[in-house]
């Protein structure tokens, strides 16, 4: 996957939603945002990791102090600030070195980290402004796919780190099967729990709980977009064990 072109495009779309939308209007599915402060979030989140790119840093940057971290008070202005700070970002990966190591909040990883999770952010947040302005979200399968994988990578690093229950109990998996055409491998993802860690392969099996469907609604519903009854997701298996996840991973 071209990761910085699918970047740019989630940028550009998620622009024209809050160009046509009321910057008033609260967002559902981040309690206590409007579109205008989630506009805000995602422009000065990508200037954040283009800052921590250019500069090769290896400590944590507060978002606070991020250069132009404010969108200007002109609309289209503001849609320009946007475009430009994720076009930041890819070009402090080119000038930087895709390979060249840098702070994550995951710990060191190459430069070109920072697309893939900006891309992640983006098209759930978009998801996030549809919702509020009431229209209908797309995705393309293989982005919506590679979502849940880089989803499922950071819960198993971070899980249970600060001393938080796992969101899986021992012996317990989740399988996660997407139906769409041409995914593949890519389209499954069995989740489980090895020595005390989450642990995930995309290996065909069966779960404790098992969901299938379209990638794009088990994007949003493994992120707490969308409830399962809300959807044409088919769920078989411990609905209980299905609530725990959902409580125990973030937003």
């Amino acid at each position: 996957m071209d990761y910085a072109s699918a970047y740019l495009e989630q940028i550009r779309t998620f622009g024209e939603l809050i160009r046509n939308g009321d910057q008033s209007a609260p967002v559902p599915t981040c309690p206590d945002w409007n579109l205008g402060q989630l506009f805000r979030h995602v422009g000065r989140g990508d200037r954040w990791a283009a800052q921590i790119v250019r500069d090769q840093l290896d400590t944590f940057l507060d978002p606070r102090a991020v250069a132009a971290g404010t969108p200007p008070p002109d609309p289209a202005e503001a849609i320009s600030w946007l475009h430009d700070g994720a076009q930041h970002l890819v070009d402090a990966v080119k000038q930087t070195g895709a390979d060249t190591p840098v702070w994550t909040f995951l710990g060191p990883r190459p430069a070109g980290w920072w697309v893939r999770r900006r891309l992640h952010e983006v098209a759930v947040h978009r998801a996030d402004a549809a919702i509020a302005a009431g229209s209908d979200f797309m995705l393309e399968p293989d982005v919506a796919a590679d979502a849940i994988s880089e989803f499922l990578e950071r819960i198993a690093i971070q899980a249970g780190s600060d001393g938080a229950p796992l969101p899986l109990e021992a012996g317990d998996t989740l399988h996660v099967h997407a139906t769409d055409p041409g995914l593949g491998a890519a389209g499954e993802w069995t989740v489980g729990v090895d020595e005390g860690r989450i642990a995930w392969s995309h290996q065909h099996g069966k779960g404790t709980v098992a969901l299938r469907g379209g990638a794009v609604e088990l994007l949003l519903a493994m992120v707490r977009r969308v409830l399962i009854t809300d959807t044409g997701l088919e769920v078989f298996g411990d609905d209980v064990v299905w609530q725990k996840w959902l409580d125990r991973t973030p937003l």
